[in-house]
């Protein structure tokens, strides 16, 4: 036995253990978490009027005397079957402020909906990609800058170009102002929203302050980072009435006029940074790119885009972390030593410095940049809605465990009281369990894409019919 491998001896040491299949069903209703937080303790249930005790649990019983539970964690790279659970709650989420469901009226098709994109200006010339074989950067001459750089650059990146994203001059490129723009980017979309409001009270002519009396603007956006490693942001926004989703737009409320507004908004909002003795200060405004385009008013329509194909791309882009875009880290650093050995591009790793220097100026003490390093100094959630929009994550998670109980045929008891005391005691897997988790989550996945497969055949067919 000490001649073989850790997992084999973990493997059959859980394998003999007569608590093993109460271990694998632990690890099935996690979904095969690959970090489960480690749980003790016990839940009791009374019936609150004869006092009756209608249920007890306790972790004394359980394996390890534990109870393991998902972490929940939204990156891939982290956890893959809690990644796709909560990609698949991103979906419904996003969907249902498209179309309908979860508490959302159907009515909502037919208000103003339409998916924008909002850049990060430019902070500097960066090796760019190409799909038509034309150079990155052409330029007559051979220019250089003051630092004896080359001003263009004629080769051809493909999409898989590590160069790609990376500064022409990593001396001339303005990693003050990007990082700055990066804290600063939800007070930026704050005030645009704002700002759209204002637009589209003037073009009704009313006041801002009487425009709630009249409509409601709701939102739901996710942040992405591209390849320069600047954050964009994609965003589904619907014209609502004064009450929400429950009631129509005004007359005026049409998707030219919320177009108007949303390019008027991204084109003159602005952000000014506290006056820095070491840095000035900075005005901070959306780039020029912007692209505003209307969705699908019926399944039929050609033109616009498709309600489904819109959630699915948030709820894509919401796994993915830090590391997969190749901007940051997905775990914070806590000191200047953590910048040097993080796994990162020279680019990159040039505005985690930026976030550490800056982090240290008085002035900047409230953006807390050093503890966003990892992200560029970005600290806004990935994706962020306005109250309205629709549903939450935490009444998804509470449908979906409702369905649980309801699959359980456990009963409804409306007059009773539960009583519980929990104690975290830990995180993650021994070798032996990570390989069992590792199994059941891949289970799991092939079961997920077999059942879409068999659904989107079904379609097919009735389409065909």
């Amino acid at each position: 036995m000490r001649q073989l491998p850790d997992t084999d001896r973990d493997i059959i040491h859980l394998a003999n253990a007569p608590t093993f299949h109460r271990l694998l069903e632990q690890i099935t209703a996690t979904g095969g978490c690959a970090h489960p937080v480690h749980l003790t303790g016990h839940t009791t249930t009374r019936d609150t009027v004869t006092g009756e005790i209608l249920h007890h649990y306790d972790t004394r019983t359980e394996p390890g005397e534990r109870l393991l539970i998902r972490c929940r964690n939204r990156r891939a790279t982290v956890c893959p079957p809690c990644s796709r659970l909560h990609s698949g709650d991103t979906f419904h989420l996003v969907r249902a402020g498209l179309t309908g469901g979860k508490t959302v009226p159907a009515t909502v098709q037919t208000h103003p909906r339409l998916f924008l994109t909002l850049t990060a200006p430019g902070f500097g010339p960066v090796h760019r990609t190409t799909t038509s074989g034309q150079p990155c950067r052409p330029r007559r001459g051979t220019g250089h800058c003051e630092h004896g750089k080359a001003l263009g650059c004629g080769s051809v990146h493909p999409l898989d170009d590590p160069l790609a994203g990376q500064p022409l001059c990593p001396g001339c490129y303005d990693y003050t102002t990007h990082v700055l723009w990066h804290a600063h980017a939800g007070q930026l979309w704050d005030r645009f929203t704002r700002a759209v409001r204002r637009h589209l009270a003037t073009t009704a002519g009313i006041t801002q302050s009487r425009f709630p009396d009249y409509a409601r603007l709701s939102f739901a956006k996710v942040a992405e980072y591209q390849r320069r490693a600047a954050v964009h942001v994609h965003a589904v926004v619907r014209l609502d009435g004064p009450d929400g989703p429950t009631t129509p737009p005004p007359a005026w409320g049409t998707v030219d006029t919320l177009t108007t507004a949303i390019r008027a908004a991204a084109r003159t909002v602005t952000v000014h940074t506290a006056y820095s003795p070491a840095t000035g200060q900075h005005t901070l405004r959306w780039g020029t790119q912007l692209d505003v385009r209307p969705l699908r008013t019926t399944t039929a329509d050609a033109d616009g885009l498709a309600d489904d194909a819109v959630a699915a791309y948030v709820a894509k882009y919401i796994s993915k972390g830090a590391h997969d875009t190749g901007a940051g880290t997905d775990h914070r650093l806590t000191t200047r030593d953590d910048l040097d050995t993080a796994p990162v591009t020279p680019h990159v790793r040039a505005l985690m410095r930026a976030c550490w220097d800056l982090g240290a100026l008085p002035e900047y003490e409230p953006l807390r940049l050093r503890a966003w390093a990892h992200t560029l100094g970005y600290r806004g959630h990935l994706l962020t809605k306005s109250h309205a929009y629709s549903t939450t994550y935490t009444a998804l998670r509470a449908d979906r465990q409702n369905h649980a109980r309801d699959a359980d045929d456990t009963p409804a008891a409306p007059d009773t009281v539960t009583e519980s005391q929990w104690r975290y005691t830990g995180t993650g897997h021994t070798p032996g369990t990570a390989l069992l988790a590792n199994g059941v989550a891949q289970d799991l996945a092939h079961n997920h894409e077999l059942a879409r497969e068999a659904l989107a055949l079904g379609s097919r067919r009735g389409e065909a019919g």
